[in-house]
């Protein structure tokens, strides 16, 4: 980590007021604390808690004497837990700027990053990247053969095992979108395109993952820190058979 100060955020905070701080306060750095840094567990939260949000918490109490303050996401574009995770980080003398964006416009987004070709986990990653600091945008359409629905996973790591012509569904789109509690767009998915429904244990977004791989014939994962051989196989035998 950087000897700068910190500034944290997590989840989607309103741009409007990131960019104010990002103004106000150029020299510091900006750390997603949502990522998995594999700092100490600080045993603060239950052990059925969603590991990203206790990589939220973890992450801020290992760099607490850095962090001058949290920019955190605590409406529908993050999860009451965020909300929760907010609350108790304040209780413990964290200074916490809490930011609700509930826009929505699922029919007038555009999402080239998600339906580019590049491998998945860029993708991904260049996807929540931009929240911070935004990246080309200029990548062109590459058809899908695969899909993969949900949130950035704790063991990005799975992402390698997908091919380059997977698209990316679910809450990361909406992030690329700019409409992060747009929940239409967030259950859209390519009928015909086989998809891979993810979801961190313990998240409430498990019910849709599960609801809509279901519904879709897609294969349904929830995996709480690091994905097992036996989740790994399962992601290589969907691809493999299509």
């Amino acid at each position: 980590m950087s000897t700068k100060k910190i500034i944290g955020i997590w989840g989607y905070p309103d741009p409007k007021v990131l960019n104010e701080v990002k103004l106000k306060y150029p020299a510091h750095e900006i750390i997603d604390l949502d990522q998995n840094f594999n700092h100490p567990n600080t045993e603060l939260l239950p052990d059925n808690t969603c590991k990203i949000i206790k990589n939220i918490v973890d992450n801020s109490i290992q760099l607490k004497n850095d962090i001058e303050f949290i920019v955190a996401s605590v409406g529908e574009e993050k999860c009451d837990a965020g909300r929760f995770a907010a609350k108790i980080l304040k209780e413990l003398g964290f200074n916490i700027i809490e930011t609700k964006y509930n826009k929505t416009g699922s029919g007038t987004v555009k999402t080239p990053i998600a339906t580019s070709g590049l491998p998945l986990k860029q993708k991904v990653l260049s996807i929540m990247d931009n929240i911070i600091i935004p990246v080309r945008q200029d990548f062109s359409f590459k058809q899908a053969d695969y899909g993969f629905w949900g949130v950035p996973p704790n063991d990005v790591s799975i992402l390698d095992l997908f091919p380059d012509n997977t698209h990316v569904y679910g809450w990361t789109r909406c992030v690329e979108a700019g409409v992060p509690a747009d929940l239409d767009l967030e259950m859209f998915i390519d009928e015909n395109i086989p998809t891979v429904f993810y979801a961190q244990t313990f998240c409430a977004k498990m019910q849709l993952g599960k609801y809509l791989a279901r519904k879709y014939n897609g294969l349904y994962l929830d995996v709480d820190d690091v994905a097992s051989n036996s989740v790994k196989a399962k992601i290589e035998a969907f691809i493999r058979l299509g």
